[in-house]
């Protein structure tokens, strides 16, 4: 397929798909280079669309350490996936071997981690390049904005539910394996085409080039800060929670508070997005559970802050009922407390 046919299919796509969003097919010719990518870890997400953007023949380079270069270097990246295993050879480096070359960073650590990881991909970012953040929440925008300046970091969303094995493996569990991504300002500008397109050469990958993405940011972390107060507070799948006598009744309410936060900020989530989370949020038979869920249940650390704690504070401002979310926030922060002082199970 042809470059700029790439690009036109994934926009065209999205438009198809998100009739109602500003995300529109754009008919100028653009003429792709060949960037150089580099992500930042080979874990879940990073690990799992870097590795199929390096599988589709893009230039993708991997910032890790020492342990994983090993791994990666006798092993390859290995993928299991519902859309195809692979083992793949892959290029990497450790953070005293980077340059100021790469042309696009992608940045998809966790939210507690994000001071060392801008300080480590600081030194990779050509003169002209841009980050682009997968990270859960949208607080990071703002220090990245801060130590990059807004014009050189894009907006992005991930779909997907990965994890790094013990063998060092990066499992898919369902079909989800979406990224979106665009512009901060709303412009379709050629470094968010020429990304589009080389996603569109990947397979097992729903890439979306939009113009919206920080309204689409703030509809993320509305789900997900439901979907994260609730599973924590109750220990539990979204199927399991359901199937209680009051379970849906909570969820919904929860989202609603999402909702109402998102909307006092100026981004009012979509009749769609709505209408799409409390069925999510209703289904008897869901597995469906957070990262948080997983880390509380292993005993690390965890998102809470950037996540929760955010949103409780916006709830706090906007005058928003949020009685389950602060009670969530505050189970979450009480279990640090005992983590710290070594009494966990």
């Amino acid at each position: 397929m042809a470059p700029t046919a790439a690009i036109d299919q994934c926009l065209s796509s999205d438009a198809r798909s998100v009739p109602s969003r500003r995300a529109r097919r754009v008919k100028r010719k653009i003429f792709v280079s060949s960037p150089k990518i580099l992500v930042l870890g080979a874990g879940g997400i990073g690990g799992y669309f870097g590795g199929r953007l390096a599988e589709g023949g893009a230039d993708v380079t991997f910032l890790v350490r020492e342990g994983r270069r090993k791994i990666l270097t006798e092993q390859g990246l290995r993928l299991e996936s519902p859309f195809g295993d692979a083992q793949l050879a892959v290029k990497t480096v450790v953070a005293s071997e980077v340059a100021p070359i790469y042309d696009g960073v992608i940045l998809t650590c966790k939210a507690y981690d994000l001071d060392a990881a801008i300080a480590t991909i600081a030194p990779a970012v050509a003169p002209r390049g841009y980050v682009l953040p997968f990270l859960n929440g949208i607080a990071h925008i703002e220090l990245l904005n801060q130590r990059f300046g807004q014009h050189r970091v894009l907006g992005g969303t991930a779909k997907i539910q990965a994890t790094l094995t013990p063998a060092g493996a990066i499992r898919q569990f369902n079909d989800w394996r979406t990224i979106t991504f665009g512009e901060q300002s709303g412009e379709l500008t050629e470094r968010v085409t020429t990304l589009a397109a080389l996603f569109a050469a990947a397979k097992g990958v729903e890439a979306f080039a939009v113009t919206d993405i920080v309204q689409r940011m703030w509809e993320k972390i509305v789900h997900l800060s439901t979907a994260a107060a609730m599973t924590c507070l109750m220990r539990a799948n979204v199927g399991e929670i359901v199937r209680t006598p009051y379970g849906r009744e909570l969820f919904l309410d929860q989202l609603r508070c999402g909702a109402a936060v998102a909307a006092a900020s100026g981004h009012t989530p979509s009749d769609s997005f709505m209408k799409l989370w409390e069925e999510t949020f209703s289904q008897r038979d869901s597995q469906y559970a957070t990262s948080m869920l997983r880390d509380v249940e292993r005993g690390g650390p965890t998102e809470v802050d950037h996540i929760l704690g955010f949103m409780l504070n916006k709830a706090i401002d906007a005058n928003i009922a949020h009685r389950t979310l602060m009670l969530a926030y505050t189970h979450i922060k009480a279990l640090e407390q005992r983590r710290a002082a070594g009494r966990l199970p």
